[in-house]
């Protein structure tokens, strides 16, 4: 059986330890006007861009090559995963410079063409092959009977601070749809039947009701349209795709009495206006939504108003 392999150039970082500020009484550790008024500080610490290249089989997942890197190879690689199949969204990265999920991203849709002679070089890559080996190039790889896959390159997820090497601070984009109340608000008025009991048919919709927000509530607030977002910088400059998709799903659901204040709340310098219509939080989405229809949908629904 003829072995391949695959090189993963991942850019890592180690941010520096934080000076204790405590002790001095100048200090001040919050903001007096509210979380809501800071401004995240840009970690500092060290970057460099480290060279993995292990056997893997073509329809291996880049994250099934990170587990193997973290067990066998070098155990300092930090990720972020949990269920491992596109279901929880946790380990979203940057892949070839395209925000996606690792569990997602196979060899064969993402390796690109090694060149000869380019995988190793002094350009500051540090080099990791397997234990007693160095890396292999692709035409010396296939003089050995084996064959070189290609080229991935990982970064962690854009418009997000690095907290440590593939994990990116995914806080500022869970904070933006917690302001929107992600929610059902219903009247509150519960419907009886006519002897008087709680009827449990109180919720009841139309298939055509329903599909009006389904797909929205496959959201799993992965981040990969926040990181395809150009507007989107992770703070409060524009409240993000992920946060409007996450108020659309209750817009759209007849269930809902808060769709006014919903609207109120994404009518906002912050919110709907600052999107210029880019579409690029469409071209990724994991769970198949079409982000940029949706934002333009919702657009409409506040001009509209």
């Amino acid at each position: 059986m003829t072995n391949t392999t695959v090189t993963l150039q991942v850019h890592r970082f180690a941010p520096r330890p934080e000076r204790d500020r405590g002790s001095s009484p100048f200090a001040r550790t919050s903001s007096p006007f509210g979380s809501s008024g800071e401004r995240r500080r840009r970690p500092r610490g060290k970057q460099w861009v480290q060279e993995y290249t292990l056997e893997a089989r073509p329809e291996d997942t880049v994250l099934d090559c990170l587990l193997t890197i973290k067990r066998t190879i070098d155990p300092t690689l930090a990720f972020r995963y949990s269920c491992g199949h596109g279901m929880c969204g946790s380990d979203a990265a940057s892949v070839n410079g395209t925000p996606t999920l690792l569990c997602t991203a196979t060899l064969k849709d993402w390796a690109k063409p090694c060149v000869p002679g380019s995988a190793t070089d002094d350009e500051g890559f540090r080099s990791t092959g397997e234990p007693g080996a160095g890396t292999v190039s692709a035409t010396e790889h296939s003089e050995t009977g084996g064959r070189n896959l290609g080229v991935i390159e990982l970064a962690a997820l854009p418009g997000f601070p690095v907290q440590r090497d593939l994990i990116a601070d995914i806080d500022p984009m869970l904070e933006q749809i917690k302001k929107l109340k992600p929610f059902l608000q219903a009247d509150g008025v519960l419907a009886t039947t006519k002897g008087g009991k709680v009827d449990v048919f109180e919720y009841l919709q139309h298939p055509d009701e329903l599909a009006r927000y389904e797909q929205l509530s496959n959201c799993i607030a992965c981040g990969v349209c926040e990181g395809s977002c150009p507007v989107f910088a992770g703070g409060d400059a524009f409240i993000g795709p992920a946060a409007l998709i996450s108020a659309s799903r209750f817009i759209n659901d007849s269930r809902d009495s808060a769709a006014q204040a919903r609207l109120d709340a994404i009518d906002t310098a912050d919110g709907v206006p600052a999107c210029q219509s880019v579409r690029a939080c469409t071209r990724e989405c994991p769970r198949g939504i079409d982000v940029g229809e949706e934002m333009w949908q919702i657009v409409a629904k506040v001009r509209e108003r």
